[in-house]
């Protein structure tokens, strides 16, 4: 008795069929999974037995064998655990065929028949739909998630006994989709406002810049100046993600199992801070199975990485081919997977270990090679990637104790989509490229001339301040998106003017 059921798997963010393959033969009473099965996927058999026999079907004493094909990929996850048990029941003749050719099916099942959900769906429900499936089998709780794909049946079930039911045509499941496409069509919120923001208004100015251009940033600042503040309100003043932005991080989050449950689809950018002993492979991804890190959990998003000089010095120099390829790949003995990894970069560090140097009101009491030694923990060739360097300097009591509320975010981003709309018509025929800082060489030459001004001042900054070529181009993104949001054609010298202004970091002190 042999029996065939689709499934599937998750390979990086995209979905994989996966061939479910059961024989039953007279021998020695033995159940057995082959298919580079992980140890999650071998344990199944346990799992699948008892909640088989407690669902009211018998599994006879005979050999079992399972084979997931492709049989050189690995497996891992308990998604295998319903369609195990429906190719056994199927095999055994409990179950019909008229449906099992046109459904995927995945889902955990307990002892008791129950069904749990499970993580990947939604790279599954899209890869169902593109393999021209009809139906997609799953877990109850799982069904939000799989609705957001458009074109194929989403079949809640919440224990074995139902989905046979269901597939052997004895009662009919209809989901309903309507709220799901409320939760679609719903406007972002944020419980942060850049009116709760005091003083800084140069701060404020430079974060506005980067949202407009999508520019990394770093904030240089003594404790308490409001850095961690400001960091975590920039995603406020960021363009809606449009619908294939929040499919594609819905998929990491969904792989991740970082999805909480009823929700079909994000809609708010994410905003990552991971804690400063972040390892490398928590920062950019890996595994034996490799899964994705903050850089790729970020995506379309914020990663924030406060208390900069305090992570491992190897943490960072990684992070320096994702800013550049905005992907990741990370590559193993068996396979090889790239990650999308499209993060804002935003840091935060205090000037010296003490974090008082420049506080008027505190004295500093670090050494000049002690400070040295701080600021050489973060390489050259990173800040060159960081397009904007800032001081926040310490908030005078004066702008906090006012009663005069800041400029709101939701005026802030109305200036930030104008400034990208004006990106997006520019860039239209160029794939891949949406905002300036995601510009190469060449599209700098095309589309930021420089006056003769304008020339002579980055000239001189670039002497004076000893820059490198990567600095000379990103004070050119800078000032052609200071530009944009001034709704200027050409780049003006004060434009160049401001762009350095935005580049502490490279100035003599900071050497």
């Amino acid at each position: 008795m042999l029996s065939v059921i689709n499934s599937a798997t998750t390979l990086g963010i995209d979905g994989v069929i996966i061939k479910v393959e059961a024989d039953i033969s007279i021998g020695l009473q033995n159940f057995s999974i082959v298919g580079l099965p992980e140890a999650s996927v071998k344990e199944s058999k346990t799992r699948v037995q008892s909640a088989v026999k407690n669902s009211g079907f018998d599994i006879p004493p005979k050999k079992i064998t399972i084979n997931l094909a492709p049989a050189d990929l690995k497996k891992d996850g308990t998604k295998f655990d319903l369609p195990i048990a429906i190719a056994i029941l199927y095999a055994l003749q409990n179950v019909r065929e008229e449906r099992l050719g046109e459904t995927v099916i995945i889902g955990e099942l307990s002892l008791t028949g129950e069904l749990r959900p499970v993580k990947g769906v939604l790279p599954i429900a899209v890869e169902t739909r593109d393999r021209g499936f009809k139906y997609l089998l799953l877990p109850e709780k799982n069904a939000p998630e799989a609705s957001v794909v458009d074109n194929i049946s989403v079949i809640p079930v919440s224990n074995l006994a139902q989905a046979i039911s269901w597939l052997n045509k004895e009662t009919e499941i209809n989901y309903d989709r309507e709220n799901n496409c409320i939760i679609r069509d719903s406007e972002t919120e944020y419980p942060e406002d850049f009116r709760d923001v005091k003083g800084q208004e140069h701060a404020k100015r430079a974060l506005e810049i980067a949202a407009s251009g999508g520019h990394n940033i770093i904030m240089v600042g003594p404790p308490g100046s409001g850095k961690t503040m400001l960091a975590r309100r920039l995603r406020t003043i960021l363009p809606p993600m449009n619908f294939n932005e929040s499919l594609e991080t819905t998929k990491i989050y969904s792989v991740m199992g970082l999805l909480k449950t009823g929700i079909s689809l994000i809609r708010n950018r994410p905003f990552r801070s991971p804690h400063h002993t972040i390892s490398d492979v928590g920062l950019i991804g890996g595994g034996s199975i490799p899964k994705p890190g903050e850089v790729s959990v970020s995506h379309n998003g914020i990663l924030f990485l406060d208390e900069l000089p305090e992570f491992s010095k190897s943490v960072l120099e990684v992070l320096r081919q994702p800013m550049e390829d905005r992907e990741v790949t990370i590559s193993r003995a068996l396979l090889s997977i790239t990650y999308p990894a499209n993060f804002m970069l935003v840091a935060a560090m205090n000037p010296c270990p003490c974090g008082y140097l420049g506080d008027p009101n505190h004295k500093c009491l670090c050494s000049y090679p002690t400070i040295q030694k701080y600021r050489t923990r973060i390489s050259g060739p990173l800040l060159d990637r960081i397009d904007i360097h800032i001081d926040v300097p310490p908030v005078q009591y004066s702008e906090l104790s006012s009663q005069r509320e800041g400029e709101p975010s939701s005026r802030i981003r109305e200036r930030v989509i104008r400034a990208r709309q004006i990106q997006e018509e520019r860039f239209r025929k160029h794939s891949n490229i949406y905002c300036n800082s995601q510009m190469t060489t060449r599209l700098i030459r095309k589309y930021c001339p420089l006056n003769s001004e304008a020339q002579e001042l980055i000239r001189n900054a670039m002497e004076k301040l000893h820059m490198s070529a990567r600095a000379h181009d990103r004070i050119i993104k800078l000032a052609r998106t200071i530009a944009d949001i001034e709704e200027s054609e050409k780049i003006e010298a004060r434009h160049i003017a401001e762009a350095i202004q935005y580049r502490t970091l490279d100035r003599n002190q900071f050497n």
